[in-house]
């Protein structure tokens, strides 16, 4: 491959094929050329005429037999633009020099992971404030899932991430959440089950006697026909924790694609504007209302609350609307879930990234 002769044309590559590659697939003998990129990376590039042989567009398949002329343009890998600043909106709740408390929309990723390379509250927060550059992970110290919405809080130096953290690490830092869940609970209760990964799926998380210690109480804010509003507060902070604690009490949350169960709709026993609401709710009804903790710099304990997301709002009203049923009229949840292990796609938000374990890396997971 001494052949190979290539030169840098701003974004773009010009290789000569060297003779001992002739015979090859274009795509395989880009791959001996080009080591640093994948296979797959090459192949994309290459459907989307990004590579030329002698000057025209070819294919993967396309042999190639030595001496051919190759132009390359090169595209920057995803994960280039992970810490790469972007004007994002932020909702913030508070800020000064030493923390900033966000309301997260439902929707938006925390921290860049695989198909989430920019557009996240990391790539916003390095936008709002430069500095954070120099703080690790642009200053997040634990996360809400992709489309659970709320409160969170960010260190902007490393001192103040230092302090934070270890509040995490001791269970001080309060944190209050809102959830609507299927079925009826009628009394308020703590579940004290360990989490860890599901053993038939990389993607989800578990009831897991070897996993690790996790707790959540609830409270029993309104019931209705088919449905219960809760609020859930968490003495740990696992990936997931609500989520999966709320499936262990077969009331899973409305619009958990993940955690929820097929079938679980009633639909006979909702009133159309019910079904309307719940058809149109895109999303787990989670909502990290209420966040307090001790001020790194001051040393007091602030607590901030916002209003439950509009989304949940109007699901609330629409519940609010359907009778009570009597508790011989409860319905019986399938156990089903809505996709098979091999359907759960990888996703990050939300949240199984490189963050994966608190205690190697000082930091805390979060829970919903």
């Amino acid at each position: 491959m001494t052949d190979a002769t290539p030169q840098s044309l701003s974004n773009s590559l010009t290789l000569t094929i060297p003779h001992d590659l002739g015979g090859l697939r274009l795509d395989v003998a880009l791959q001996r050329l080009l080591p640093e990129h994948s296979r797959s990376r090459l192949q994309a590039w290459i459907k989307e005429g990004l590579v030329t042989v002698g000057g025209e567009a070819s294919t993967s398949k396309t042999k190639v037999w030595g001496g051919e002329s190759i132009v390359v343009h090169v595209q920057a890998k995803p994960e280039q633009y992970a810490f790469k600043a972007q004007d994002i909106p932020l909702d913030i709740v508070y800020e000064d020099d030493h923390i900033l408390v966000i309301n997260k929309p439902a929707g938006m990723v925390v921290h860049p992971a695989a198909g989430n390379w920019e557009g996240t509250l990391l790539n916003a927060l390095l936008f709002h404030a430069p500095q954070l550059h120099d703080v690790p992970r642009a200053g997040i110290v634990h996360r809400l899932d992709k489309d659970t919405s709320g409160l969170l809080v960010v260190a902007k130096t490393l001192n103040a991430q230092t302090h934070l953290v270890r509040q995490l690490q001791a269970r001080t830092v309060k944190r209050e959440y809102r959830a609507i869940v299927w079925g009826q609970l009628w009394r308020n209760g703590t579940v004290d089950q360990p989490i860890g990964r599901d053993p038939r799926s990389r993607t989800k998380m578990a009831i897991n006697r070897m996993g690790k210690p996790a707790v959540t109480r609830y409270e029993v804010l309104e019931r209705f026909s088919v449905q219960t509003y809760l609020r859930c507060n968490l003495e740990t902070g696992r990936t997931h924790q609500i989520r999966v604690h709320m499936q262990f009490l077969k009331a899973p949350l409305v619009g958990d694609p993940i955690y929820g169960y097929r079938g679980i709709v009633p639909i006979r026993a909702m009133t159309q504007t019910l079904r309307d609401a719940v058809s149109n709710f895109h999303r787990q009804a989670l909502h990290a209302i209420k966040l307090g903790l001790i001020h790194p710099a001051t040393n007091e304990f602030i607590e901030w609350q916002v209003e439950l997301a509009d989304d949940m709002k109007v699901l609330l009203e629409a519940m609010r609307h359907e009778d009570v049923k009597d508790d011989e009229e409860e319905f019986e949840l399938s156990m089903e879930p809505y996709l098979a292990d091999e359907d759960y796609e990888y996703d990050d938000d939300d949240e199984f990234d490189d963050l994966e374990d608190d205690s190697d890396l000082d930091l805390e997971q979060e829970e919903e």
